[in-house]
């Protein structure tokens, strides 16, 4: 078996000149990488593996941002491409006010039902029951409405060809209806009023600061 092993390192000392003369250093005597960059020509892409295909140069995408949404009256405080961005947005900020809202009543409620004389314990998994109660049960219901709200508004936009408050009201209002449509016709008309206010103020609160 040695002729085999010895034919083995004639062939590595036999690809050693051909590696130093293509990459102009010796591979096995690197030590630092600081000696190999302040080589001259180094850094030419063409020294290196020709499927990496590197010497053509760097291809880079152009890349071009997406129009902004161009129906009328749908320019607001947040620039916006379309349904999507309001739909995302829209649902995800409300969410999180929903879910901070919901999270400090939690808190307050819990230190108000604190037993009394109770371990530290007792009192920080008190406060802490009431928040994961509050919290996530107030944020999913606003983001459910949210994004019904977003979704029925989007499609009046689109149906009407223009974004205006009558739009917001009436979407607000169909939203609020059929998030308490299983509970009865009053709850539902509660809960429309109580959108299509909402849905108004936040129209007004936009003309005011637009």
């Amino acid at each position: 078996m040695s002729w085999l092993f010895g034919s083995r390192k004639a062939e590595q000392k036999a690809e050693e000149p051909v590696q130093q003369q293509s990459l102009g250093f010796d591979p096995t005597s690197v030590s630092d990488i600081s000696n190999i960059l302040s080589t001259p020509g180094a850094l030419d892409t063409s020294r290196l593996h020709p499927l990496a295909g590197l010497d053509k140069g760097i291809e880079y995408l152009d890349l071009e941002d997406e129009v902004l949404n161009q129906t009328e009256g749908a320019q607001g405080l947040i620039p916006s491409r379309g349904w999507s961005d309001d739909l995302c947005y829209g649902t995800g900020a409300v969410y999180l006010m929903g879910l901070g809202i919901g999270g400090a009543y939690g808190f307050q409620e819990g230190i108000r039902n604190i037993p009394a004389n109770s371990p530290p314990k007792l009192k920080i998994n008190t406060i802490l029951n009431h928040i994961t109660k509050r919290g996530p049960y107030l944020g999913n219901s606003a983001g459910v409405l949210a994004l019904t709200y977003n979704i029925i508004d989007s499609t009046i936009d689109a149906f009407r060809g223009k974004h205006d408050d009558l739009n917001s009201v009436g979407a607000g209002a169909i939203a609020g209806a059929i998030f308490k449509s299983s509970k009865g016709f009053r709850p539902m008309g509660i809960s429309a009023g109580l959108m299509a206010g909402a849905a108004g103020a936040w129209c007004g609160l936009k003309s005011l600061l637009s």
